[in-house]
Protein backbone atom coordinates (compact mmCIF):
# COMPACT_ATOMS: atom_id res chain seq x y z
CA UNK A 1 0.00 0.00 0.00
CA UNK A 2 2.79 2.40 0.94
CA UNK A 3 4.45 1.77 -2.23
CA UNK A 4 1.46 3.04 -4.53
CA UNK A 5 0.64 5.79 -2.13
CA UNK A 6 4.85 6.73 -2.76
CA UNK A 7 3.99 6.42 -6.75
CA UNK A 8 0.62 8.84 -6.36
CA UNK A 9 2.87 11.66 -4.60
CA UNK A 10 5.49 11.36 -6.95
CA UNK A 11 3.86 10.53 -10.53
CA UNK A 12 0.60 12.77 -10.32
CA UNK A 13 2.10 16.25 -9.62
CA UNK A 14 3.69 15.69 -12.97
CA UNK A 15 0.81 14.58 -14.83
CA UNK A 16 -1.12 17.96 -13.51
CA UNK A 17 1.77 20.06 -14.52
CA UNK A 18 1.80 18.65 -17.91
CA UNK A 19 -1.98 19.14 -17.98
CA UNK A 20 -1.18 22.85 -16.80
CA UNK A 21 1.79 23.00 -19.20
CA UNK A 22 -0.39 21.91 -22.00
CA UNK A 23 -3.66 24.32 -21.54
CA UNK A 24 -1.15 27.22 -21.18
CA UNK A 25 -0.06 25.99 -24.67
CA UNK A 26 -3.49 25.88 -26.15
CA UNK A 27 -5.32 28.83 -24.24
CA UNK A 28 -2.66 30.91 -22.74
CA UNK A 29 -1.38 31.38 -19.76
CA UNK A 30 -3.96 34.02 -17.96
CA UNK A 31 -6.48 31.91 -18.87
CA UNK A 32 -5.40 28.54 -18.18
CA UNK A 33 -4.82 30.54 -15.22
CA UNK A 34 -8.33 31.81 -14.40
CA UNK A 35 -9.95 28.38 -15.40
CA UNK A 36 -8.30 27.32 -12.65
CA UNK A 37 -9.13 30.15 -9.77
CA UNK A 38 -12.72 29.24 -11.25
CA UNK A 39 -12.61 25.94 -11.05
CA UNK A 40 -11.42 26.09 -7.18
CA UNK A 41 -14.21 28.83 -6.38
CA UNK A 42 -16.63 26.68 -7.83
CA UNK A 43 -15.85 23.94 -6.07
CA UNK A 44 -15.51 25.03 -2.86
CA UNK A 45 -18.91 26.26 -3.19
CA UNK A 46 -20.12 23.18 -4.61
CA UNK A 47 -18.50 21.18 -1.66
CA UNK A 48 -20.05 23.45 1.20
CA UNK A 49 -23.96 22.50 -0.84
CA UNK A 50 -22.79 19.39 -0.73
CA UNK A 51 -21.69 18.53 2.32
CA UNK A 52 -24.37 20.40 4.12
CA UNK A 53 -26.86 18.46 2.23
CA UNK A 54 -25.35 15.32 3.20
CA UNK A 55 -24.90 16.53 6.98
CA UNK A 56 -28.49 17.88 7.19
CA UNK A 57 -29.39 14.02 5.91
CA UNK A 58 -26.98 12.25 8.27
CA UNK A 59 -28.67 14.77 11.51
CA UNK A 60 -32.39 13.38 9.57
CA UNK A 61 -31.45 9.82 9.67
CA UNK A 62 -29.92 10.17 13.41
CA UNK A 63 -33.15 12.06 14.46
CA UNK A 64 -35.30 8.60 12.75
CA UNK A 65 -32.93 6.69 15.22
CA UNK A 66 -31.55 4.69 12.26
CA UNK A 67 -27.75 4.53 11.49
CA UNK A 68 -25.98 7.26 8.69
CA UNK A 69 -23.34 4.67 7.38
CA UNK A 70 -23.99 5.53 3.79
CA UNK A 71 -24.31 9.54 4.45
CA UNK A 72 -20.65 9.29 6.05
CA UNK A 73 -19.64 7.67 3.09
CA UNK A 74 -21.18 10.81 1.25
CA UNK A 75 -19.26 13.07 3.80
CA UNK A 76 -16.21 11.10 3.34
CA UNK A 77 -16.48 11.65 -1.17
CA UNK A 78 -17.61 15.50 -0.61
CA UNK A 79 -14.73 16.07 1.73
CA UNK A 80 -12.34 13.88 -0.67
CA UNK A 81 -13.83 15.83 -4.11
CA UNK A 82 -13.19 19.38 -1.88
CA UNK A 83 -9.44 18.35 -1.51
CA UNK A 84 -9.41 17.56 -5.08
CA UNK A 85 -10.90 20.51 -5.86
CA UNK A 86 -7.80 23.11 -4.22
CA UNK A 87 -4.70 20.53 -5.47
CA UNK A 88 -4.01 23.27 -8.89
CA UNK A 89 -4.81 20.98 -11.85
CA UNK A 90 -7.12 19.64 -14.16
CA UNK A 91 -7.00 16.12 -14.01
CA UNK A 92 -7.45 16.45 -10.19
CA UNK A 93 -10.45 19.01 -10.45
CA UNK A 94 -12.43 16.20 -12.62
CA UNK A 95 -12.11 13.71 -10.00
CA UNK A 96 -13.07 15.90 -7.49
CA UNK A 97 -16.07 17.47 -9.40
CA UNK A 98 -17.86 13.93 -9.88
CA UNK A 99 -16.88 12.82 -6.30
CA UNK A 100 -19.01 15.90 -5.42
CA UNK A 101 -21.74 15.91 -8.21
CA UNK A 102 -24.65 13.76 -6.51
CA UNK A 103 -25.58 11.78 -10.09
CA UNK A 104 -22.10 10.54 -10.08
CA UNK A 105 -21.20 9.87 -6.50
CA UNK A 106 -22.78 7.14 -6.01
CA UNK A 107 -20.54 5.14 -7.87
CA UNK A 108 -17.33 6.45 -5.92
CA UNK A 109 -19.22 5.60 -3.14
CA UNK A 110 -19.95 1.79 -3.90
CA UNK A 111 -16.26 1.33 -4.41
CA UNK A 112 -15.62 2.25 -1.61
CA UNK A 113 -18.05 0.77 0.34
CA UNK A 114 -16.51 -2.25 -1.74
CA UNK A 115 -13.08 -1.72 -0.56
CA UNK A 116 -14.19 -1.26 3.00
CA UNK A 117 -16.10 -5.08 3.00
CA UNK A 118 -13.39 -6.71 1.32
CA UNK A 119 -10.51 -5.19 4.02
CA UNK A 120 -13.43 -6.25 6.86
CA UNK A 121 -13.93 -9.32 5.59
CA UNK A 122 -9.93 -10.22 5.18
CA UNK A 123 -9.62 -9.00 9.08
CA UNK A 124 -7.02 -6.50 7.62
CA UNK A 125 -9.08 -3.72 9.06
CA UNK A 126 -8.03 -2.31 12.05
CA UNK A 127 -9.26 0.71 13.96
CA UNK A 128 -6.01 2.47 16.01
CA UNK A 129 -6.86 4.76 19.14
CA UNK A 130 -4.50 8.20 19.26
Amino acid sequence: MAKWIIAAVIIIPFIELWGIVQSADWIGGWNTFSLLVLISLLGAYLAQAEGRKVWFEAQRLMGQGQIPGMMLLDGLCVLAGGVLLFIPGFFSDIVGITLLLPFTRPWYRQRLLNWLEKRMRSDNFTIRKW
